[in-house]
């Protein structure tokens, strides 16, 4: 299932299908590493919703809400999530 980080619940990983959003915003995403492929766990969200606190390849990164509506990625079910490991 594929939905925008925006949505995400905590706890809630996946995996990185595509970035959006204009020039400035895009480019932002892929410099902090955002970028197809990348793995992304939502660690925490403000009081109020935002910012949002992510994992991305070993590092804590805040995101506004307008930049999380940018990136679409494929929900990680856990249940094969933890057969792959074996």
């Amino acid at each position: 299932m594929q939905k925008t980080l925006d949505k995400f619940v905590i706890g809630e990983s996946g995996v990185v299908k595509s970035v959006g959003g204009e020039g400035k915003i895009k480019r932002r995403l892929f410099d902090m590493g955002i970028t197809p492929g990348a793995e992304i766990l939502l660690r925490k969200r403000a009081p109020l919703g935002d910012p949002l606190e992510i994992t991305v390849r070993g590092y804590e990164l805040s995101l506004r809400i307008t930049e999380a509506q940018c990136v679409v990625l494929e929900v990680r079910d856990e249940t094969t999530a933890g057969e792959a490991k074996q």
